[in-house]
Formats: structure tokens, C-alpha cells, sequence
């Protein structure tokens, strides 16, 4: 508590960040999670880092008697976008298997069977909740949110300020711009098997109905499909696993490889 209060503006910077972090992370943004655990996770990770942080950027905005000035003001709103940042670009992952879910939905006959999720909390089909909750597990078996915290939280704190971030302003926007368009890629590449594989089922369907009329196959094409998709993802779930830990796996190194431009590192 000593060393909490000697540094306090330090401690406050770092609680912003972890804060508005967990704000956006998936999980933890739950309205499910209490706010309380919230707070509680952000002010145990800021004393965890008050030792190791250098935040002698900073000095000259923070007042030797401690008080709060409008400049620190401005730092601490900063600080909140640093963490706004990071949460929202690992939702940005996430959000490509939620869309791969919605693509198959649409193909399947499941676009208006949709309900409030409360992982992504939108709403969103079954499918895409089902992929949703897929990745969610598979991140934390593969401990993903511990390297988050003691990694890339870290590594954040260590390389990255408000400062930094508005010197390397265009870097950023490039970064979350890219972000978004390899989410449509990435989300693309998850449901094109099944996608393309419903595709030729309505081909076929279509062809087969207009040759015998009398089958009325185009009643039985949704069950089809259903069964055919569910059997395609019971078939296809390893490899769409191994892509989501290659996903996770992309997406943390081009977050430190952000935070080593903004530093000053090699590009």
C-alpha cells in the first residue's frame, strides 16, 4: 500500500490502461462478470507492473506535490485508448469466426434464428454463437489470456505511451484498418468449405427439381443442408481449431510488432 501511494499517479496511468482493456476484451466486457472482479483484476495487474514501468516520459506532466493537473488529465484519457486499443483489436480476432458462423448461418437456412449473445454481446445466429464459443474455449485451454496479461500487457506498458502512440499515429490506423479487412479474410476462409459445399447442394437441388418436378426436392433441401453442414464442421473442427490458434498466434505477434515500431524498434 506504501509503494502504491508513493507512486500513485503512476498506479492510476496503469489502471486506466488494464481497465479499459478488460472493458473490451471478450469475456471479461460480459455484463455476466461482476464489476467489482473487474476493478479488482485491473488494480492487481497495475501493482504488478508499478515495479517494472518506466513511464519517465511522463514526468514532466505529472507535478512533483502530486496534484492532478488538466496535462494529466489528458495522459490518463490516453492511456484509456492504449487499453481500448488492445482489447479491441483481440475483438477484432474473435469477431472473424462470429462473421465465419453468420456466412454459414445464411447458407444453412439459420439467418433468422438469431439470439443475444452474451460472449460478443450482440445479436447474432447460432452458428456464429457456436463459433463464437469455440474460439473463446480454445483460447483459454490454449492460455492465451494469461500471455495476454503477463505478455502483451507487459510489453504494451513497457514500449508504448500516449506519446509514442500520437508520433506513430498513421502506424496504428494502418494496423487497425488491416485488422478489419483480415478479419472479412480470415472469417472467409473459415466457412468457404461449407459455404461452397451448400452452393453445390442448392445447384444440384435446383437442377434435380426441374428435371422431376414431382420429387419436390426443394422441400427437402434445408434438412439436407443442415445435416451436410453439421457433418462438414464435425468433419472439419480440428483444422478450424488449428486455425484459430494460427489466428491467435498472428495476431499477438503483429500487436508486439506494433508495439516495437512505436518504440522505435525495426520494422
Amino acid at each position: 500500500m506504501n509503494q502504491i501511494l508513493l507512486q500513485a499517479p503512476v498506479f492510476l496511468l496503469l489502471f486506466i490502461r488494464t481497465f479499459a482493456m478488460i472493458r473490451t476484451l471478450p469475456l471479461f466486457s460480459m455484463r455476466a462478470v461482476s464489476r467489482m472482479a473487474k476493478i479488482a483484476l485491473a488494480g492487481y495487474m497495475a501493482f504488478y507492473l508499478l515495479g517494472s514501468v518506466d513511464f519517465s516520459a511522463y514526468n514532466s506532466f505529472i507535478s512533483a506535490d502530486g496534484q492532478f493537473s488538466i496535462l494529466f488529465l489528458f495522459i490518463a484519457i490516453g492511456e484509456a485508448l492504449i487499453g481500448i486499443i488492445i482489447g479491441f483489436y483481440i475483438t477484432i480476432i474473435f469477431a472473424a469466426f462470429s462473421s465465419a458462423g453468420q456466412f454459414m448461418a445464411f447458407q444453412m437456412g439459420f439467418s433468422a434464428a438469431s439470439t443475444y449473445d452474451s460472449l460478443s454481446q450482440v445479436e447474432n445466429p447460432l452458428m456464429g454463437q457456436f463459433f463464437n464459443f469455440i474460439a473463446m474455449l480454445i483460447f483459454m485451454q490454449s492460455q492465451w489470456f494469461q500471455r495476454l496479461f503477463l505478455g502483451g500487457l507487459v510489453s504494451s506498458v513497457k514500449s508504448l505511451n500516449i506519446i509514442t502512440l500520437i508520433a506513430n499515429r498513421e502506424d496504428f490506423v494502418y494496423f487497425l484498418l488491416k485488422g478489419l479487412s483480415k478479419l472479412f479474410s480470415d472469417a472467409l476462409i473459415i466457412a468457404l468449405p461449407i459455404m461452397g459445399t451448400l452452393l453445390l447442394i442448392s445447384v444440384c437441388t435446383g437442377l434435380l427439381s426441374k428435371a422431376a418436378p414431382q420429387m419436390n426436392l426443394l422441400s427437402e433441401g434445408f434438412p439436407i443442408m443442415i445435416l451436410v453442414s453439421f457433418f462438414l464442421i464435425f468433419i472439419l473442427i480440428p483444422s478450424m481449431s488449428d486455425f484459430f490458434l494460427r489466428s491467435f498466434e498472428n495476431g499477438f505477434f503483429n500487436l508486439e510488432k506494433l508495439f516495437k515500431i512505436s518504440s522505435g524498434g525495426v520494422k
